[in-house]
């Protein structure tokens, strides 16, 4: 029996494991946008990200989406990198444990606003979209 102290934290393949279930219940209205996005999870934001955003620390932020505006891709692109969202662990899991939320749904609505706020929905239309994903991955998991 594992007494509680000797539980360890999600590991950056849980938090990955998650993203991928929560990018597979996407509501059609956002997957359309994420052809050929990667999915990536790290620690935290690198010193690059941190300088840019002007984070006052590299908790400050859950996620982010880099990639291409859909108005700058050209049709025949080719050779660029993938439009790419990051999930930053130890900030994701710092809010779980002060939110109390399901970690699953901690990342999903992440991944849902990441690419939502890329490509200008509104917060109204990514809430709308949550809670289409949720219904989804409820569908799935019956």
């Amino acid at each position: 029996m594992t007494k509680e102290s000797e539980i360890l934290p999600p590991t950056l393949a849980d938090i990955d494991s998650l993203a991928r279930a929560a990018f597979g219940v996407l509501p059609e209205e956002l997957r359309r946008f994420t052809e050929g996005v990667v999915v990536v999870v790290q620690e935290f934001p690198d010193d690059d990200v941190c300088k840019e955003m002007e984070l006052e620390s590299p908790f400050d932020i859950l996620g982010l989406y880099q990639g291409v505006s859909l108005a700058e891709k050209q049709v025949e692109a080719s050779g660029g990198m993938p439009d790419m969202v990051f999930l930053y662990r130890r900030p994701i899991l710092d809010y779980w444990c002060e939110t109390g939320e399901e970690l699953g749904h901690v990342v999903r609505h992440v991944l849902i606003h990441e690419i939502g706020h890329h490509f200008g929905f509104s917060d109204e239309e990514m809430e709308t979209l949550e809670t289409i994903a949720e219904a989804e991955e409820s569908r799935a998991g019956e």
